[in-house]
């Protein structure tokens, strides 16, 4: 390769370029911050490597290169005093015009850098793909030719004129010509290899971000209602219902137009413009973690299956436009058919939402058709989102999930589709959910509101300082890989023509559905607020001195740092009192001042609220909480007694919260937690036995408060059963749910899932479960006492008596 140097009319070429290129181009990095999220080096040489033959697209990757302050792709590369291009096309372009020499000017280009690292083990030059998109616009499927975005000059150049603003490019990570240099002693012969790796590479990325064709809606409508599976149902609807084959027809073609989605790209341009204005508007900022394994899922031709916990209805949009932002294709959404009022619903359709009815229960039709249409969406390679929870949470705290549409997803792969399906689990999470009054009040035993366009304008119209929205991707699950492990002869039951449900769906289904939440949780995000909120709320009478809040934030922060409950977990950059004085701009506290300083406090109402919040990040804190609650109470206890303590409540609490540790990973767990609270000087250790530091009780008390509601609900349970160990499932419920409701009013108690009735729903279960409810078994009595004996001590005895005296 001959020194390389640019000559002044390629310098003169490429300004003329650069002037529409600064006019008309103002392109979105993905991911956005490229240099942290793929660990690129700015300290050592970029070979910037670009699909095919672009000056524009150069120009538009040389404004970014500026921006995050990488080399200049048009500042060549000096190697022992030798300057070398800083930039290749692995393809020319489609022009008449094109190079034909494009390619072997590129392979040579590679060998030598190739030939240069196998002779220099020093030399380090990073080679960095980048793809410049103008417009995402899938095909339709009625058109012949399928576009993969590479254009001629010419309609590029027009392109980038109209289509400027609505321009994405895409980093990947980058690859050090050293790691792969000595992978084959004939660098030419490497570097074919290399650039054929180039081209499939770029091929699956362009595909991935533009997403398949789009069906025309009525010939694809027609084709579900012609299927063979389709036909056999209205047959038999014609003849239950004694109507005509025509009109069975009818009403399951009004079904398919009910449910199905109408995408578009420009609805979806306009949106994520109007959503650019709104999120910066209303939120200060979003926070994404973890989408790069997604991008590699996407990119390897998965069928991705989205599934969020459910906040809000902002959930819906947040999570569509991130994932567009992000280079990925917006998924086709599952929304609740109450969605569906003018204008919403039809906006909502054409972003790809389709609706779906609350219950599907005896209606054998709807059942169908609806199954047809989401198997007809993952046979077409779109990817899907539905919420798990089934509605939105009204306390913050994950639902029960719902396992209907998983139930349809893993009989999809029933069909023997080879195409790989992936769930992700989405965590979504904000500063401020704009419904939680609403919630607080529905709780309370109002009437659930019907949405309606005045109520989502007068919404809107009252939003400000919402503070930072999250949305943090969970670890996959590849559906083949699941039931390869808990069902090895799943394939046994595969059936193309028909869909199946074989014994092992249900319970499958279930277990699923639990490590999807687990999941969730697994990626949650602490942020101010909620980190506020949660020690507001375990202080007497809902205050504390702004010093003290500050110190008891700064032990909550170091404790979930030192030992993290997940490695997805997010926890905040900032420090105490940055995340302190971000959450007071919020104007969700009371704040007084006197002479000695400032109080935060919390009113009746704002305490109601601010449970939400709490509830959001309870599960990192509520085994950390119970240890803090043992110690407080016995003062002293070995490590085992402890230990013991907590794996006869941990059931409960899994099961009520989703946590995921096993016994084994339960046990590493609690001992890395007691070694952070003694490094936090809030506990001893001498030998085997554990004591509290009385200078540090107050600190101690504020974290064991967190558990207090979720041990004094199980207290509830087993002082019931320790006195009638009779009691039916349905009446144990019943008569727990009456007993807390009466203690929050004593006691003013504010959370309001308190006493929920899903809640205590979960709990019973449990106790079925673990064996509590077997009826005058000698065993089980003992097993009742042993839970009486362990956590009656854990409650304050002012609440323990009230227990004893409302439960007999």
């Amino acid at each position: 390769m001959s020194q390389w140097a640019m000559s002044w009319w390629a310098k003169t070429y490429f300004f003329i370029i650069n002037i529409p290129v600064k006019l008309f181009v103002k392109s979105q990095p993905i991911p956005t911050e490229p240099i942290k999220e793929l660990n690129i080096d700015i300290n050592k040489p970029v070979l910037y490597v670009l699909p095919y033959n672009s000056r524009i697209d150069l120009m538009v990757v040389r404004q970014l290169a500026k921006k995050f302050n990488l080399p200049d792709p048009l500042v060549g590369i000096a190697i022992e005093g030798k300057s070398y291009p800083a930039f290749i096309f692995i393809d020319k372009n489609p022009g008449i015009f094109a190079s034909p020499t494009q390619k072997e000017r590129t392979l040579s280009i590679l060998t030598d850098y190739l030939a240069m690292h196998q002779q220099n083990a020093d030399l380090e030059v990073q080679m960095l793909p980048v793809t410049v998109m103008f417009s995402r616009k899938p095909d339709r499927e009625d058109k012949k030719k399928i576009s993969l975005q590479v254009l001629g000059n010419i309609r590029k150049f027009f392109k980038m004129i109209f289509s400027g603003r609505d321009c994405y490019t895409r980093f990947s990570h980058p690859v050090l010509f050293q790691r792969i240099a000595n992978t084959e002693t004939d660098a030419k012969q490497l570097a074919l290899k290399l650039a054929r790796v180039a081209r499939i590479h770029f091929a699956k990325q362009r595909i991935a971000a533009v997403g398949p064709r789009l069906p025309n809606r009525q010939a694809m409508l027609k084709k579900l209602l012609n299927s063979a599976a389709l036909t056999e149902v209205i047959n038999e609807e014609a003849k239950s219902k004694n109507i005509s084959m025509a009109k069975a027809q009818k009403n399951a073609l009004a079904m398919l137009n009910e449910i199905a989605a109408n995408f578009t790209y420009s609805a979806l341009r306009v949106t994520n413009m109007v959503l650019t204005w709104a999120w910066s508007r209303l939120y200060q900022g979003l926070k994404i973690r973890n989408v790069d394994p997604i991008r590699e899922l996407a990119q390897n031709g998965h069928e991705i299956v989205y599934a969020p916990c459910h906040r809000s209805h902002m959930d819906y949009l947040l999570l569509s436009y991130v994932l567009y932002r992000q280079g990925l294709v917006p998924p086709h959404i599952a929304a609740g058919i109450n969605l569906n009022f003018w204008p919403a619903g039809p906006i909502f359709r054409r972003l790809g939402a389709f609706f779906i009815r609350r219950s599907f229960k005896g209606n054998k039709l709807y059942t169908a058709v609806f199954r047809e249409y989401l198997a007809e969406l993952f046979i077409r390679g779109y990817s899907v989102e539905y919420f798990i929870e089934g509605g939105r949470s009204r306390t913050g705290r994950l639902l029960n999930p719902k396992t209907g549409m998983l139930t349809m997803t893993l009989q999809t792969m029933l069909r023997g589709d080879l195409r790989p399906i992936s769930i992700v689990p989405v965590y979504i999470g904000y500063e401020h959910v704009l419904e939680v009054a609403t919630y607080a009040n529905e709780l309370r035993g109002a009437a659930k509101q019907k949405e309606s366009l005045w109520q989502t304008v007068k919404a809107f119209c009252k939003l400000k300082k919402l503070g930072y929205g999250y949305v943090n991707f969970g670890q996959p699950i590849q559906l083949n890989q699941f039931l390869n492990q808990h069902v090895p002869k799943w394939r046994d039951s595969i059936n193309p023509t028909e869909p199946q449900r074989p014994n092992w769906l249900t319970p499958t289904t279930n277990l699923l559905a639990t490590e999807l939440m687990q999941k969730i949780n697994r990626a949650a995000a602490v942020n101010a607020m909620n980190l506020c909120g949660s020690i507001l709320l375990c202080s007497y009478h809902r205050a504390l001195t702004q010093s003290v809040l500050i110190k008891q934030m700064d032990y909550w922060l170091t404790l979930l740092r030192k030992v993290p409950y997940d490695g997805l977990v997010t926890l905040p950059d900032e420090e105490a009192l940055a995340l302190f004085e971000h959450a007071r701009q919020m104007n969700k506290f009371t704040i007084t001042a006197d002479d000695v300083g400032e109080m935060i406090s919390l009113s009746q109402d704002q305490a109601v609220l601010m449970t939400y919040y709490r509830n959001n990040i309870q599960h990192l804190l509520i085994i950390p909480a119970v240890i803090a609650r043992i110690m407080v109470r016995h003062k002293t206890v070995t490590a085992d007694q402890l230990n013991t303590q907590i794996k006869h409540i941990y059931p409960l609490i899994k099961a009520e919260l989703f946590l995921y540790q096993t016994d084994e990973e339960l046990d590493t767990y609690i001992d890395q937690l007691i070694h952070a609270l003694a490094q936090l000087q809030l506990i001893n250790i001498d030998g085997n036995h554990l004591s509290v530091v009385e200078d540090k009780i107050v600190n101690l008390k504020l974290l064991a408060a967190s558990s207090d509601e979720a041990l004094q609900r199980y207290t509830i349970a087993f002082t019931l059963l320790h006195k009638n160990q009779s009691m039916s499932r349905s009446e144990l419920e019943k008569e727990s749910r009456l007993l807390a409701e009466r203690l929050s009013i004593l006691y003013g108690i504010n959370a309001p899932e308190f006493f929920d009735k899903g809640v205590f729903a979960t709990l019973v279960n449990t106790l079925r479960e673990q064996g509590y409810l077997n009826e005058n078994d000698l065993n089980t009595q003992n097993m009742i006492q042993t839970m009486c004996g362990i956590l009656n001590p854990l409650i304050a005895r002012d609440i323990m008596q009230t227990i004893q005296e409302i439960g007999q």
